[in-house]
């Protein structure tokens, strides 16, 4: 359970550096301040990235139920795609839910987004739980 843990933190920052610099692009980090009402992009990523270290250790204690890692990562992209942006975020802004709306295009963009962090953590989990053993030398 340690090691899958280790390895989810491992993939969430870099899949939380990488949605990041894409959320960055499109203005979005300025949001994810907002949820503690702030707009610096400095609080942004903090936040950002802690959500994605959660997360990380979500996917490595979920791929102990879920033993297929691209299926997991499928249903956990689409499970954090409703529970922060459609659920979590627009409630901690004052607004409310955004599920009425979910196949909105902007919604639909966000969980292709989502789906894409969940995607680059699971290629990080894979490469970093596949025992990567070099041939023993012959014993003389």
């Amino acid at each position: 359970m340690k090691r899958n843990v280790v390895n989810g933190v491992i993939g969430g920052i870099v899949g939380g550096i990488l949605f990041g610099l894409l959320m960055q692009m499109m203005g979005m980090i300025g949001a994810i301040a907002g949820m503690v009402g702030s707009e610096s992009l400095v609080v942004g990523w903090l936040i950002h990235m802690m959500i994605s270290v959660i997360f990380g250790v979500t996917f490595g204690l979920g791929h102990l139920v879920i033993p297929n890692i691209w299926t997991l990562a499928v249903l956990f992209g689409i499970g954090i795609w409703i529970v922060g942006p459609l659920v979590i975020m627009p409630l901690m802004m004052g607004m409310g839910t955004n599920l009425a709306i979910a196949l909105a295009p902007e919604q639909l963009m966000s969980l292709a987004t989502h789906l894409f962090f969940s995607f680059i953590l699971a290629i990080v989990f894979k490469f970093r739980t596949e025992k990567k053993t070099a041939p023993k030398a012959a014993v003389r």
